[in-house]
Parts: structure tokens; sequence; C-alpha cells
């Protein structure tokens, strides 16, 4: 996995305390978190699952508490159509941009739970893979090299700068794949 992730980055994500797990995930779910939101806020039946999602990016930018029921949170999160095995697979722009939205929270939770570098790796991972994707679709992007930037940004400590950038770049995300969907 760290073939995307910065060995920098994740050796300090190894070297490094629980609290810096926890914001690096916080931010790398952040900057996801659009994806899905505003891909699925106009489904029908999705409302509680968007609630659910918000309120967990959210919860994560608590650096210095343990979340308790991370592991429960896990679980229903497993429970979101996104997840679920599909003998099709994923074809559409907005359900791909979307599963990688809902796997990065995947481990971030997981991260944040068990302080494991390993799962935080693996949510900046999920990052990188989908806006390697996006570079790949939309001419002259730099979504990926950004991410990276951001992800090492993360590790500064600087929890309100890392949260505006983190805002700022999910926004950009979300402009860039609503333009390649269909209309």
């Amino acid at each position: 996995m760290e073939k995307l992730v910065e060995g920098a980055v994740a050796e300090v994500l190894r070297d490094g305390a629980g609290e810096a797990i926890c914001l690096y995930v916080a931010a790398c779910t952040e900057r996801m978190a659009p994806l899905f939101i505003g891909l699925r806020a106009n489904v029908p039946g999705r409302e509680s699952d968007l609630d659910f999602f918000a309120e967990a990016v959210r919860d994560l930018w608590y650096a210095d508490r343990p979340l308790s029921d991370a592991a429960e949170r896990v679980r229903l999160l497993e429970r979101f159509p996104e997840l679920q095995p599909d003998e099709e697979g994923i074809t559409d722009v907005a359900d791909t941009y979307a599963f990688f939205a809902v796997l990065s929270l995947r481990y971030g939770l997981l991260a944040h739970g068990s302080g494991n570098a390993d799962e935080a790796v693996s949510c900046g991972h999920t990052a990188l893979t989908a806006m390697g994707m996006l570079d790949q679709n939309v001419a002259g992007a730099s979504f990926l090299a950004d991410e990276q930037r951001l992800q090492s940004l993360s590790l500064s400590n600087d929890a309100a700068g890392l949260w505006d950038a983190s805002v700022m770049a999910g926004r950009e995300r979300f402009r860039a794949v609503l333009g390649r969907l269909p209309r």
C-alpha cells in the first residue's frame, strides 16, 4: 500500500502517537466526504446514511478522544450499499467515487478506534487511488499531487489549517466529479 502513500508519511504514522493517526484519517475522510454526501444527497432512503456519514467524519476530528463505538460504526458502515458485493461491479461515476468515500471512512474509523497505523495508511491509500483515477479522467487535473501534499500537511498538527484545506479540497473534488456525471 505504500506505493501511493509516501514512505515518509507512512513512517511518521507508524512512529507517531495515536493523535497523529487520528488527525491524519480525519483529514483524509474530510476530503473524501463531499463525494459521498454530495453524490448521495438526492437518493431516496439514504437520509440516515448521510447523517451517519457526516456525524462519523465530524467525530474523527476529535483526535484527543477515543471513539468507543468505532467498531459498531464500522459494522453499520459495512451495510452501506457501496460496500456490498455486486456481480456487475461498480461502473457508474457517482457509484465509484461514493464507494471510495465510504471505504475511506471505514479505514478512518478503524484507525481512529485502534490507533493502527496500517489502517491509517489504507485510509490514505484509498484517497490517493480515487484522486489518481480522477486525474486520469479530468484533463489537466492534479488531484493526486494535491492529496499527497495534504497528506503530508496532515502530519503538521495544525488541525485548524488542515480542516480548512481539507474542506476546500473536498469541494473541488466534488465539483470535478459532478462535471463527469452524465447530464
